[in-house]
């Protein structure tokens, strides 16, 4: 372990941030290790290699400027928060999974981290604002809806949403003590990542302005994550709209919301309103709601979304908004006539921006996209050597296991150098919507366009028992194989808690295994993970001619 030490300079004259930029150049020593200089505090951290610089000389480097004074200089005693032992040092920008999965891997590799955040609270669009509060009310809204439409002869129930307000406190209770085990309780355990409160701003490949203060590493990751992109409607700012960042802190509920958008965030979201007696009204620009996935996955989700009382219209221009008596007026086209549309409120979820604005990306040479998405390689680093990115800034795969996995990679492939590539062959995905929308690998198009010779097996949910016992066969069980090696390559999923077969099939993806052995592997009676069984056997025959559980 090198020998080091920490010192601290009191430096009089400097008058801005490029002011710490520059004595952050000057300080580029051998035997400086790390490097912080803060304009607003007058001060730069240091932490140095004593058998190679000493701090009397660095000081007298910042006097003889003539413009800068070194007037005290401190060495600092005791535990730093940060480990001293000339180890890689990997400073990261953005607090949510990309960025904690990368600080916890860099760590393991022996580098210090210094994680920059500043906006959502720690733990990012996940924790705070995306996944938990939206799955909690989603699963409260079914608890609700559920009760209230019982399936089975014989039970009459009814619900009371006495206080949605109480509803909505649970949902914060759960948030604040996610992001306090999962995120800030993490940093206690892991002493070499230190965190900084603030903005923070690319000044080279490896240096970082937050605020006025210069932190300088030997490689940056980016994983500053993404925001509710609002498209450019006229009015649209002149009214109080939601997005996912506002939607779910709602106290009380409105009498009636449109929806602009129809993919993820807008299909969960509306079911979750609508089924809590709000009348809910979407407004999709494209011919069909999840306009990227197969017509059938469209068309089912959009009927048992109409069936629950949702009002669709697609293919729509949305030409004004403005406010009106009862709450928001929007003026739309549709076919060639123009229509309007008055609601209590409006929900804007029209897909999501990555966070790069102003952090003078473009000015060090990291290209973006013309959304603002970082451009990375396989590996994930940028257009810049020694500057990498993952998670949501990426404007791809926005989910959080994703940012994790890509955090991680990130981090492993710039302190080691190994050139590691992602691979999202096998990856799966779901919408919680009630029946659930999952798929994973290839769709039946998207193989044919890359050359593939594939055949598909559908399985209504009407086949399955546990669906028939439960009493609810909505949706459908779609596989597609390559017909010549009998290799899966991908599967879309329709059916309540259709989620939980998709990993079965990711791992046939992932390490080849043919459907023929599929077949062959024992999937218990009245399991839903049966359906993967059937729908395989589906390939070759009609179950209708099957007893149970024969192949």
């Amino acid at each position: 372990m090198k020998p080091t030490k920490t010192i601290e300079f009191k430096i009089e004259g400097m008058t801005c941030n490029g002011c710490a930029t520059t004595i952050s150049r000057l300080l580029e020593r051998d035997g400086v290790l790390q490097k912080e200089v803060s304009y607003p505090e007058g001060r730069a951290r240091l932490v140095i290699d004593p058998n190679r610089v000493t701090p009397e000389s660095l000081a007298e480097v910042i006097n003889q400027t003539g413009h800068y004074r070194v007037v005290d200089i401190r060495e600092e005693e005791g535990e730093t928060g940060v480990s001293t032992n000339g180890a890689f040092h990997l400073i990261v920008v953005g607090g949510g999974s990309a960025a904690f999965a990368a600080a916890i891997r860099a760590e393991e590799l022996g580098a210090t981290v210094t994680m920059i955040n500043k906006g959502l609270p720690i733990g990012g669009t996940c924790v705070n604002v995306g996944c938990v509060p939206s799955k909690n009310l989603i699963r409260a809204a079914e608890a609700f809806h559920c009760a209230n439409h019982p399936r089975f002869p014989g039970i009459e129930g009814r619900a009371t949403l006495t206080s949605f307000k109480t509803v909505v406190e649970q949902k914060r209770q759960l948030v604040s003590s996610l992001r306090q085990q999962k995120y800030i309780d993490v940093l206690e355990w892991h002493p070499n990542i230190r965190f900084v409160e603030g903005y923070g701003k690319i000044v080279d490949s490896r240096t970082v302005d937050v605020e006025g203060q210069t932190i300088t590493g030997d490689a940056i990751l980016i994983a500053t994550g993404a925001r509710p992109n609002v498209p450019p409607i006229p009015g649209l700012d002149t009214v109080d709209y939601l997005t996912n960042e506002t939607a779910f802190e709602l106290e009380s509920l409105p009498k009636s919301m449109v929806v602009i958008g129809g993919r993820y965030v807008a299909l969960e979201t509306a079911q979750m309103f609508s089924r809590f007696g709000v009348d809910v009204t979407i407004l999709q620009r494209s011919d069909r709601v999840l306009p990227t996935e197969h017509v059938d996955v469209t068309e089912a989700i959009t009927h048992y979304l109409e069936e629950e009382g949702i009002a669709i219209h697609t293919g729509v221009r949305i030409h004004q908004v403005e406010k009106s008596p009862d709450g928001v007026t929007i003026t739309f086209e549709k076919q060639g006539a123009r229509q309007t549309l008055t609601a209590e409120k409006i929900l804007v979820a029209t897909g999501r921006r990555p966070n790069t604005d102003g952090m003078g990306l473009e000015t060090v040479g990291v290209k973006l996209t013309d959304n603002g998405a970082i451009q990375v390689d396989d590996t994930l680093q940028t257009t810049v050597p020694g500057i990498y990115a993952a998670g949501d800034v990426l404007g791809e795969n926005m989910f959080v296991y994703t940012a994790a996995y890509e955090g991680k990679l990130a981090a492993e492939n710039a302190i080691t150098g190994a050139g590691k590539r992602r691979d999202y062959s096998a990856l799966p995905w779901v919408i919680f919507t009630d029946p659930q929308v999952a798929g994973v690998g290839l769709d039946e198009l998207q193989a044919r366009e890359q050359g593939i010779d594939v055949d598909t097996a559908t399985l209504p949910l009407s086949e399955v028992p546990r669906a028939l016992a439960a009493r609810d066969t909505r949706g459908f069980i779609k596989l597609i194989r390559d017909r010549q090696s009998d290799m899966l390559v991908g599967a879309r999923i329709v059916a309540p808690e259709g989620s939980e077969l998709l990993m079965e099939v990711a791992m046939a993806i992932k390490y080849n295994i043919p459907v023929e052995s599929l077949k062959d592997m024992f999937h218990p009676y009245l399991t839903l993970s049966e359906g993967i069984k059937l729908a395989a056997i589906t390939f070759t025959k009609d179950v209708h001619e099957l007893s149970c559980c024969a192949t």
